[in-house]
């Protein structure tokens, strides 16, 4: 009891400033999504929830489901994130299996290179790729040597050789790269916990390394993989700035993009708010499967 109220009173200041810095904000977004607007344009926040207003969340609904306005935005962001999430998942669980299981004496570098990302601004990374991508930029000439170009144009998957002309292609090679070591890092972790001793009795019971790593490693990693997924797919949903730096076309625009055109381009702010309002609650339901999935994950180990 003694240690409950201890740690209770050094989790206070953590928990005032989740308050202030995000109950009261999203609040404060819900209010001006369920306000109203006056002659100028301008929200006006319904702060007291009897005064809520829902006909900006229903147009905000009727835009995004199929038919409506913003229903080939929603199709693209969805694909977008499908792909970026496969890539990172390709990518990303080979890179935390070998740091966590077989880096040996270079695991330390290997982790180290794993944070370096967390270095550096990740608006100036997309820069350094928008330089890279650009046609006179310093990449043109390494990339044409590789034949990318002409490799991805067969493929359907770059339209002539602008890679910074509206390419999706670009930004979900953009959002991978952006997002990968914040799947790479929890998956380490899970992947790292991993008793060593499970492993070598699977492989005792005459499992060879394919079968043991299908039947035991991958299950037992899926907790690491689902806490990956969320900390990726979650941010991409509301990503504007990446297909702003990469693309910035209206063909590869994201509903990150859209309610960023309401609420800073356009006289529909209120639409903008109710629109953030939906998109959390869509992914609230993706967080609660999470958290549901972990539990039961847990159960089952404690089992």
């Amino acid at each position: 009891m003694a240690n409950r109220r201890i740690w209770g009173f050094f989790a206070a200041p953590g928990m005032v400033w989740l308050g202030l810095f995000f109950v009261v904000a999203f609040y404060a977004v819900i209010s001006v999504g369920l306000g109203n607007i006056n002659t100028l344009y301008q929200p006006i926040p319904h702060w007291n929830p009897l005064d809520w207003n829902v006909g900006y969340l229903i147009q905000a609904i009727e835009s995004v489901i199929p038919g409506g306005q913003n229903w080939p935005v929603v199709v693209r962001t969805v694909i977008y994130i499908t792909a970026a999430i496969i890539g990172a998942l390709l990518i990303g669980y080979p890179v935390a299996y070998y740091a966590s299981r077989h880096a040996g004496r270079w695991r330390g570098l290997v982790v180290v290179l794993l944070i370096l990302p967390f270095w550096i601004s990740y608006i100036m990374r997309m820069f350094a790729w928008t330089n890279l991508l650009a046609p006179d930029g310093y990449g043109s000439k390494f990339l044409s040597a590789l034949s990318i170009d002409s490799l991805f144009s067969s493929l359907g998957l770059l339209d002539g050789t602008d890679w910074l002309g509206g390419q999706g292609i670009t930004v979900v090679i953009a959002l991978i790269y952006g997002y990968v070591p914040f799947f790479i890092l929890p998956l380490f972790a899970s992947l790292d916990r991993i008793d060593q001793r499970v492993i070598e009795a699977a492989r005792d019971l005459g499992a060879p390394p394919p079968s043991s790593f299908w039947r035991v490693i991958l299950p037992m990693s899926k907790p690491g993989i689902l806490a990956g997924l969320v900390l990726v797919a979650l941010p991409m949903a509301g990503d504007y700035y990446t297909q702003t730096l990469m693309s910035g076309s209206p063909s590869t625009s994201m509903i990150g993009n859209t309610i960023n055109d309401y609420i800073q381009g356009g006289p529909d702010k209120s639409l903008g708010a109710a629109m953030t309002i939906l998109l959390s609650v869509v992914l609230l339901f993706f967080m609660l499967y999470y958290l549901r999935t972990l539990r039961r994950e847990q159960g089952e180990v404690a089992a």
